[in-house]
């Protein structure tokens, strides 16, 4: 099921998995802000683009509900909604771009946020932050990995903390490749995390190595890492990501999970696959009970 525009979302992200996505019909790449636009300026095929944001958006409708947002001149990254946000109980830290390129999305979502019934929260200009793509909670909701080091700043995170009182982990990324946490770190429905070792400087991978024992890691090779196959988007059992390695998609089929692969390599242009097209608006409980 979809709903377009803005409009009250009231309780409705309360009781079925539910997701933000912005329609690709201004993407395009016309400036570099990191390592995948290089060379890409201009590259990038709207027609393809369209259709496999179409297929990503038909797949995942199939197991959860996605709202949308519409594009706005001059933000043709909107459509990497991930970035726009971090939601929790109702009430998002609203995103602070680092890069001037991005922060006009700031108020189109803002005013998406305002109007659907979200408690906005802002963080300072002063301490970058980059939503979702920059924050990841457990898949219990009981902890938030959040990266830092290319796009958000640690200090951001104490306003996360401030807000819901939980704890956060901070991982700090030195690979610019992968220069938000959701490109090289996945957190799973039951309880794994799916992760690009070498993204991490050596105290963080300590952190993770501590929190999930070996059985529950599923470290990526450096060939499925550049494929984003962490950037997944994860619904209960379900897994919708970039299309990746054989070996991979049977390491995740055998922990149970149905694997579904999508062409996204338009979107790679811009350093971008499958998560951070769709921004998670429903509870961790509610997402993964699908």
């Amino acid at each position: 099921m979809s709903l377009s525009g803005s409009g009250s979302v009231d309780g409705g992200v309360n009781g079925v998995p539910t997701f933000l996505m912005c329609p690709p019909r201004l993407y395009e790449v016309n400036y570099v802000i990191n390592p995948w636009m290089e060379g890409n300026v201009r590259r990038s095929s709207r027609e393809q683009a369209a259709s496999q944001w179409e297929q990503l958006y038909s797949a995942l409708s199939r197991v959860a509900r996605v709202l949308l947002v519409d594009p706005q001149p001059g933000s043709p990254d909107m459509v990497f909604t991930a970035n726009a946000g971090l939601v929790r109980n109702g009430m998002v830290a609203l995103s602070s771009f680092h890069h001037p390129e991005r922060q006009g999305e700031e108020p189109h979502f803002r005013r998406w946020f305002n109007e659907s019934g979200f408690a906005v929260r802002e963080i300072p200009r002063a301490t970058p932050f980059e939503g979702e793509g920059d924050a990841l909670f457990e898949a219990d909701g009981s902890r938030l990995w959040a990266g830092h080091g290319l796009r958000t700043r640690e200090d951001s995170h104490w306003h996360l903390n401030d807000m819901w009182g939980l704890e956060v982990v901070p991982l700090r990324l030195i690979d610019p490749r992968f220069y938000h946490l959701d490109t090289c770190f996945c957190p799973l429905s039951n309880g794994d995390v799916m992760y690009f070792a070498a993204a991490f400087d050596a105290e963080s991978l300590a952190r993770i190595v501590a929190r999930y024992p070996a059985a529950k890691r599923i470290e990526v090779s450096e060939a499925d890492a550049l494929r984003f196959a962490c950037n997944a988007v994860n619904v209960g059992r379900t897994i919708l990501l970039n299309q990746i390695s054989t070996e991979l998609c049977a390491e995740l089929q055998s922990r149970n999970f149905r694997v579904v692969q999508v062409e996204l390599t338009e979107f790679l242009k811009a350093g971008g696959a499958a998560k951070c097209l769709a921004l998670r608006l429903s509870e961790m409980d509610v997402t993964h009970a699908a």
